[in-house]
This record gives structure tokens, sequence and C-alpha cells, in this order.
């Protein structure tokens, strides 16, 4: 008992009965996986920089990827911290709406890159 009170974020701790391991286990991963395809766009969007310094066009986009990076870093935590609630209070777990904004984002982004191709041929 003593111990779960200094668990942090006490709003996610805070309620409900440690649900079986393995369910938390599996929330965390997911969690890791938001974290690394936000690194990954991160880096593409550094590396994009660094590779067409001159072209605006590509710092629109590398400004996006980074943006979107850092959005997906936050999504990812708020989804963690719902499903970990969710799990220890027995509530259904919660939609994946962030999932639908960034598969919009990508797609836009997707579309620019195709653009900028095409017409920096």
């Amino acid at each position: 008992m003593g111990r779960q009170r200094q668990r942090w974020p006490r709003r996610v701790y805070g309620v409900g009965a440690e649900p079986d391991p393995r369910f938390s286990l599996a929330n965390e991963r997911t969690f890791l996986a938001w974290l690394r395809t936000a690194m990954a766009l991160t880096a593409g969007g550094v590396g994009l920089d660094v590779l067409a310094p001159e072209q605006t066009s590509y710092l629109v986009l590398a400004v996006g990827l980074v943006l979107t990076g850092m959005a997906m870093s936050v999504f990812g935590l708020l989804r963690w911290m719902s499903a970990e609630r969710a799990l220890r209070t027995g509530a259904p777990l919660p939609a994946l709406s962030a999932g639908v904004l960034l598969v919009g984002v990508t797609l836009v982004f997707g579309v620019f890159i195709v653009v900028v191709l095409v017409a920096n041929r």
C-alpha cells in the first residue's frame, strides 16, 4: 500500500485496483511504440533539414515532421494514462482518436512530399 502511494502519476495510480501485470506491460509497450514513432519522425525532420538546408519546401516538411513527432509523444503519454486508468478501474479502453488524426497528418505529408518531388524534377 505504501509503495503504491509513491507511484507517479497519481492521476493514474491513485484510482482502482492493480491490474494483471501483463496488461500493464502491454500498455507500456504500446506507449514505447508511440515514442519510437515520435523519435523517428523527429529524426526524419532533422535529417531532411540537414540534407536540403537551402530549400524552403523541405524546411516546411522538416518542421512539420518534428511537430508531428512532438505531438505523437504527447498523444502516446495521454493514451497510456487513459488505458492504464481504464485497466485499473475496469472501464472500457479508450478509443484511438489520436490515431485518426495522425493518419490524416501522415496523408497530408505524403501528398506534400509527392508534390515537392514532382516539382523539383
